[in-house]
């Protein structure tokens, strides 16, 4: 069993395609703060929210000085519908590759849900420091209230 990146370990530099079909890696962030928050799927009920709420604070964010980017195994294509459709405003990029960034840290991950056992991402989200290094982890991440307690970690960061 691998060992999953945690506090004080180097956040992997690992390309994630943008809706645009770019790509984006962790190190484009170096010299800022960064906040990488996962989630299981575009448009279902908690992700939403979740987008939104990031969504909302996104100035609050940038006025702290914190780049935000949601990452999950939707295509760019599905990406670019999520946004459009919810006039999401914090960035989006897709971790679609096998052996890809969430693997690297451990949050793809086999799941069970009534009785079905498939693989899916764990909601978590990772507070990363301007010299690329886990500042603060939050695993299997209720949605309510969890976009202002990181804008508040970022900030006391």
């Amino acid at each position: 069993m691998s060992t999953r990146p945690g506090v004080g370990d180097a956040f992997p530099d690992i390309a994630l395609e943008t809706p645009e079909g770019g790509s984006v890696k962790a190190s484009d962030f170096r010299g800022r703060k960064l906040v990488v928050f996962f989630y299981p799927k575009d448009s279902t009920p908690g992700c939403t929210t979740e987008n939104q709420d990031f969504t909302a604070l996104k100035p609050a964010f940038d006025e702290a000085g914190v780049a935000l980017l949601g990452v999950s195994k939707d295509s760019a294509k599905k990406h670019q519908n999520f946004i459009a459709k919810y006039d999401l405003k914090a960035p989006l990029a897709s971790d679609a590759e096998e052996n890809g960034l969430s693997d690297a840290l451990g949050i793809w991950t086999e799941k069970k849900n009534y009785g079905r056992t498939y693989m899916g991402m764990v909601r978590t989200t990772y507070l990363i420091d301007a010299a690329g290094t886990i500042a603060r982890v939050w695993d299997k991440v209720k949605v309510k209230g969890h976009a202002e307690a990181v804008l508040e970690a970022a900030r006391a960061l």
